[in-house]
């Protein structure tokens, strides 16, 4: 079995690489084949973080704001920065998530729940904690599933045309 810091050392790639991917494969393909179910919607949301090392140095690009442009992470990207975080928006029917995914290991901040009203008697408290540990849960589910599927496609013969696909991305 390997030690836990000389599997981060040589895996550690994963979590930006699927970052990345999961960037290419919300702005170039329709969204009905990221889910099965045609409620479901993930969008880019206002802040990616790219870092790039250069010798000993360690250049950090950061995009952030509504509707920003993400020309610069494209030129990052043809420089051979790698995708360090991602905030995204995931809509599922009158819900909407808005999280950020950190490629080291796949950790979620800034997350916002859909909201589920507010207690009003001490009654509502389990109901609460339970719609809250559902909304979690829903998250969690939909990161692992697409991480599932990155991985199928990363080990399987495809995944040169992806990279190709990738590559013409950035490049254009």
């Amino acid at each position: 079995m390997l030690d836990v810091s000389l599997t981060y050392y040589r895996y550690g790639f994963l979590g930006s690489e699927f970052l990345t991917w999961l960037w290419f494969y919300i702005v170039n393909t329709d969204h009905d084949k990221l889910f099965d179910n045609k409620n479901e919607i993930l969008e880019i949301g206002n802040k990616i973080v790219l870092e790039r090392k250069v010798n000993d140095a360690v250049e950090k690009v950061t995009i952030k704001g509504k509707g920003a442009g993400l020309e610069e992470g494209i030129l990052s990207l043809k420089k051979g920065a790698v995708v360090k975080e991602l905030n995204l928006l995931y809509r599922k029917e009158e819900k909407e998530w808005s999280f950020t995914l950190t490629g080291e290991n796949l950790s979620l901040s800034n997350l916002k729940t859909p909201d589920i009203g507010f207690i009003k008697t001490k009654k509502d408290v389990e109901g609460f904690v339970v719609e809250k540990i559902f909304l979690y849960d829903s998250l969690y589910l939909l990161i692992d599933g697409l991480y599932k599927k990155f991985i199928k496609l990363r080990v399987s013969s495809g995944w040169i045309n992806v990279v190709s696909e990738m590559n013409k991305w950035i490049t254009s």
